[in-house]
């Protein structure tokens, strides 16, 4: 090896050495600022509705996303289709042991285990869902971006497939209902906002 190589070589390792690291930052979420919207169809309609967050966090490094967490407050639980009596039914409902049993399980949670650039403020997420005490692996896409001291996070049309969290009322999966099916999958769209 001749004296150019070797101090080319040797450049690159103290570039390598003394490159300042990007500094790892947590971001707060607002939970009054963010919004979790679901949709739930069956054979003959749809309902939809929101649930609130009690807290969550976003982990970036420079500008990238790494890591986070929220928690979902299920006895928040709320329909926007309906009004009056038929609301407070099916919200009486959805609290109840034939699905998300909020008595019992009054949060659900969401931890990122793995972030995969999809493009720009793009991302492929991955992380663990539990709800009812279960946990599944869930993964979706999102747009993400953050400007300053501020992160947004938003992911539409995450789908999840309730009968993996031991709610199976109305599946034909498990029972033949007929057009008194509701599908096995709901849907959630998701928007984050987190402060430092």
């Amino acid at each position: 090896m001749n004296i150019g190589s070797l101090l080319t070589t040797a450049s690159i390792t103290l570039l390598t050495v003394f490159r300042p690291a990007l500094k790892t930052e947590t971001f707060t979420i607002d939970t009054k600022s963010s919004s979790i919207e679901w949709t739930a169809a069956k054979v003959t309609g749809k309902h939809n509705g929101t649930v609130k967050l009690s807290s969550g966090s976003l982990v970036f490094n420079g500008n990238l996303l790494q890591g986070g967490s929220f928690i979902t407050d299920m006895n928040s639980i709320a329909v926007s289709d309906l009004q009056g009596e038929s609301a407070q039914k099916l919200i009486g409902h959805l609290k109840s042991e034939d699905f998300f049993s909020t008595e019992k399980y009054p949060a659900a949670e969401f931890q990122i285990t793995k972030v995969i650039p999809a493009g720009t403020n793009m991302v492929d997420i991955t992380g663990n869902l539990k709800i009812k005490g279960i946990t599944q692996p869930l993964t979706f896409q999102a747009i993400v971006k953050r400007q300053g001291n501020t992160a947004v996070a938003v992911a539409k049309g995450v789908r999840i497939d309730r009968t993996k969290y031991d709610i199976r009322y109305g599946s034909n999966s498990f029972f033949n209902l007929g057009d008194k099916a509701i599908e096995d999958e709901f849907t959630l769209s998701i928007n984050l906002v987190a402060k430092k």
